[in-house]
């Protein structure tokens, strides 16, 4: 497993990360996000990301680690708890930290992210939107004075008032999740300049875009159920399978390899739900970065869509495979 630099931060990190969105117990799968979790550390990967609302990863994840002995990065995130949630709240901030330390079974952490800082309307972080000031970094500066944390991180999903924080240089580290993919590429057009400007590390999450990558929906593509998803959505879908023909290789492999062929990109998130999946993941990455060809003709797919058409929903992956389940935004 190569091992990078994570910015400007020193950090020694590996091209391939463990994503805790699904690493719970959710169903009865502690066994399963076990066997993932030690599989991946065992094939290299040393980076660890989770949240306070990604059901009980952290509790999940604590359990697991603490009977591993190998050294890791671990980074996770303010927001969601205590609930209500009041983002300007200073003692909420801080039982947010010491609620995932506590479930985490560490006394501190490397990375701590302000969780979606870019949207207002989730969490309203910031008493400046220009400046970004106000109590969540004041609690943040304090908490990595004492140790607490290492590094400041960003972990949010839009493309241009990420780039703005970003800009303020107040953070080590950015998670840009759900726009950089085969697909999907916001983030390449302001966030990830950005943050390659300021030196920063730069996580990419959700390189299957939460499904919608993670297998072929050939069958649904046709269904006359798929009504609202755009035509040249569609055809760029198809086009992309017509490709993954001639290649051989599978759509996940093409994601992954995709997402480590940008030098800029120092680790990218996988969201293993077995062991199988963690083994297909590394394999991807084991193969290294796509070659130059294969790179020229996804940007050619890419461009037939390059901006995501209206409405079109972020959790497509789920909705691709029960078209009939989603009936326009605002309606589930």
């Amino acid at each position: 497993m190569q091992v990078v630099k994570l910015g400007k931060t020193g950090v020694s990190v590996s091209k391939l990360a463990m994503g805790g969105l699904f690493v719970s117990s959710v169903g009865g799968e502690f066994e399963q996000a076990k066997q993932a979790v030690e599989r991946a550390v065992k094939l290299g990967v040393n980076y660890v990301d989770t949240a306070p609302t990604y059901a009980n990863s952290e509790e999940v994840l604590g359990k697991i680690l603490e009977n591993i002995d190998a050294p890791l990065v671990i980074s996770t995130k303010i927001g969601g708890r205590p609930k209500p949630f009041e983002p300007r709240n200073k003692d909420h901030i801080r039982a947010s930290i010491e609620e995932s330390l506590r479930l985490l079974k560490r006394d501190r952490v490397d990375i701590l992210m302000v969780h979606e800082p870019d949207r207002p309307g989730q969490y309203d972080w910031w008493t400046n939107w220009q400046t970004m000031d106000g109590p969540a970094l004041e609690v943040l500066h304090e908490l990595r004075d004492q140790g607490v944390i290492k590094y400041l991180g960003l972990g949010g999903t839009t493309a241009y008032e990420m780039a703005h924080i970003i800009r303020s240089g107040k953070f080590d580290v950015v998670l840009t999740a759900f726009n950089y993919s085969l697909l999907w590429r916001e983030a390449e057009i302001e966030v990830i300049p950005a943050a390659t400007a300021q030196g920063m590390g730069i996580v990419v999450g959700s390189p299957l875009q939460q499904g919608a990558l993670s297998r072929r929906f050939d069958a649904q593509l046709d269904d006359p159920a798929l009504y609202w998803l755009s035509p040249r959505r569609k055809a760029q879908f198809k086009t992309l399978y017509t490709f993954l023909d001639e290649t051989g290789m599978s759509i996940t492999e093409m994601a992954i390899r995709f997402v480590i062929s940008n030098p800029a990109i120092h680790t990218v998130l996988m969201g293993a739900r077995s062991a199988a999946e963690v083994d297909s993941n590394v394999a991807a990455v084991a193969r290294g970065p796509l070659p130059k060809d294969i790179l020229a003709r996804l940007d050619e797919i890419y461009a037939m869509v390059p901006y995501r058409p209206f409405a079109e929903p972020f959790g497509l992956g789920w909705r691709l495979g029960n078209p009939s389940s989603y009936r326009g935004p605002g309606a589930g």
